[in-house]
């Protein structure tokens, strides 16, 4: 026996120790039994003060099984011994090892050649975070986690679809030979950079975007803004057809706007001068400033009819405004594109022209200028380098796309999906991974057979992109979180890495039901996952700020009890070494 048990409060139990220290290993971490003739407690020892061990239960053990929970306390006259090494697989292993249900994932850094895994179902069916401050093994561990689960060799995961949004571009070289080890495994990637390659650049059809994505796309922040998108949203699908039906649209659009300015009361010189500022704008071949506009006996053109005369009045305003209202039509009907047809970021900058004058925002400056920065915005999209992230070269549908997506050039299912989002900025990278991310929501809802294609979505540096943001404010809900709370019925799920937890949507970290945590320092983020995480306790935030490279604490629905674990290093490793300064700075 350990010793006799003299006191219990709460959950921890503390004995006074009979055995002789300096003949014992340190018995800090280690487990322990604490069995009676009924029952079978088992604790961790967590700390030793004046001889003193204290102990936090854990469970209890019913024959073979282990049970994590205490329904009733130990007695005081408990037996307290150190649990054998037969029985900690009980507590810390997994009962069975099948290879389509089993994940190693590495080894007790406090007992000594101790396997420890997780249930595959319990740990992937889940969203899951890993946490970790810079240089604590996070991305390597990542890719040992994933080469386990991949070189599996009797039961192959040939219909996974692992999507990493890879923040640094770390991942190609941990995965892109796993066809070596298991042929069946295929990986794919695409890349940011437009200036390799051997790489596909990554391109996303602008046409399945919808009036949220293209809102997030252009940093849209106020609800004045979205008719606006929406406008444009329909009008191109008009703008990308034939060209007489374009035109019809045009000048319809344009004389409802140029109706509203004669209509408004404004002074002759105001209503004329808004007028030339249209149409010298928006015009088409038979509405413009030089339209010819026959008259009896002569013929002149449009901008001469807005002429003041010597009263301080517009003497063509009756004559103008029949002219202007021939151009009306009632039967054109507008409508989303519903994804069935190619249009391109052109055709959309055209399409928001239009839905400029097309919503009245020229009779409100506040209006005009909220619509206008998305306008400018969009402007600067078509004309820069970003462009090309949409320029898809044909038609394609949602459908076949995400199907394109998880598949290989020679016609393989890929496994792991690699997006290397290192090459664009911060606000492109977070819309990109929104924008997928919402694609692979919506299309695994638009399933038949419910949760029957998985899509795991990881997320490396995930305080970037899962934030507090007011997308809920602007458009009702934010992606991350939706996915979050419906995800797993659907079979998305999110996976969590991230540096700084508590710049993370507290919704998103709320829905997290396993954690691999890292060493963390910072004192904001230690406190944060103190009181975000579930279930975690006093020794737990005490362990992870002591933890080595490569160590994590391990916890949620897929361990029995939190647990260290000790990874292997992955091979081949990511591309996350530091910079290597001594090497760098001096030259033999």
């Amino acid at each position: 026996m350990l010793g006799n048990i003299i006191s219990i409060e709460g959950n921890i139990v503390v004995i006074h120790l009979n055995v002789d220290l300096n003949k014992f290993q340190s018995l800090v971490n280690l487990y322990v039994i604490l069995e009676e003739t009924d029952k079978m407690c088992v604790g961790e020892i967590i700390d030793i003060k004046e001889n003193n061990a204290y102990i936090n239960l854990l469970g209890e053990i019913n024959g073979d099984k282990f049970v994590a929970g205490v329904v009733r306390k130990p007695s005081f006259g408990a037996s307290v011994k150190l649990i054998s090494k037969e029985r900690i697989p009980l507590i810390i292993g997994m009962d069975k090892k099948e290879d389509n249900q089993y994940l190693y994932l590495g080894k007790s850094p406090v007992y000594e050649n101790v396997e420890l895994g997780v249930d595959i179902n319990s740990f992937f069916s889940n969203h899951f975070a890993i946490f970790g401050s810079t240089g604590s093994g996070k991305s390597c561990s990542v890719s040992r986690i994933f080469q386990n689960l991949f070189e599996k060799t009797k039961a192959v995961p040939y219909r996974a679809s692992i999507f990493i949004f890879d923040a640094y571009g770390e991942y190609h070289s941990a995965f892109n030979k796993l066809h070596e080890i298991s042929p069946q495994i295929s990986f794919k990637a695409y890349t940011t950079n437009t200036k390799i390659s051997d790489t596909e650049i990554l391109k996303i059809p602008l046409w399945l975007l919808g009036v949220d994505d293209i809102a997030l796309l252009l940093g849209a922040d106020k609800h004045s803004q979205l008719p606006i998108i929406e406008k444009a949203l329909k009008l191109v699908t008009i703008f990308g057809r034939e060209e007489s039906i374009v035109i019809k649209h045009k000048n319809d659009i344009i004389a409802r706007a140029l109706l509203d300015i004669l209509s408004s009361g404004n002074p002759p010189a105001q209503i004329r001068d808004q007028i030339f500022s249209v149409l010298s704008y928006y015009n088409t071949s038979d509405l413009n400033l030089e339209t010819p506009i026959f008259q009896p006996g002569y013929t002149r053109p449009l901008k001469q009819l807005l002429i003041i005369d010597a009263s301080g009045k517009i003497r063509e305003m009756e004559a103008l405004t029949n002219f202007i209202e021939s151009f009306l039509s009632d039967e054109l009907e507008l409508s989303y594109p519903d994804g069935s047809f190619k249009y391109t970021l052109k055709d959309l900058q055209d399409a928001f022209d239009f839905a400029l004058i097309s919503e009245g925002t020229l009779n409100s400056s506040k209006i005009y200028d909220e619509a206008n920065v998305l306008k400018v915005r969009l402007h600067a999209l078509v004309s820069g380098d970003y462009s090309t992230y949409f320029d898809y070269p044909e038609y394609i549908s949602r459908e076949q796309y995400i199907k394109k997506l998880i598949t290989t050039d020679d016609g393989k299912k890929a496994q792991i999906i690699n997006f290397n989002i290192n090459y664009i900025d911060d606000r492109l990278a977070k819309n990109i991974t929104k924008i997928y991310s919402k694609m692979l929501f919506d299309f695994a809802k638009s399933m038949k057979n419910r949760a029957s294609l998985p899509f795991h979505i990881i997320l490396e540096e995930a305080h970037r992109y899962v934030q507090n943001d007011n997308d809920a404010f602007l458009l009702g809900y934010n992606i991350f979180e939706r996915i979050t709370k419906e995800g797993r019925k659907y079979g998305v799920m999110l996976g969590l890495i991230s540096q700084r937890p508590s710049e993370l949507s507290e919704t998103s970290l709320s829905q997290c039901n396993n954690f691999l945590i890292f060493k963390m320092l910072h004192p904001k983020d230690v406190e944060y996952i103190k009181a975000m995480v579930p279930n975690i306790t006093e020794e737990i935030v005490k362990k992870i700020k002591m933890l080595q490279p490569g160590t994590c604490m391990a916890f949620g629905l897929a361990f029995k009890v939190p647990v260290l674990v000790k990874f292997e290093m992955p091979n081949p490793a990511p591309s996350s070494n530091s910079c290597d300064i001594s090497k760098t700075w001096f030259v033999s």
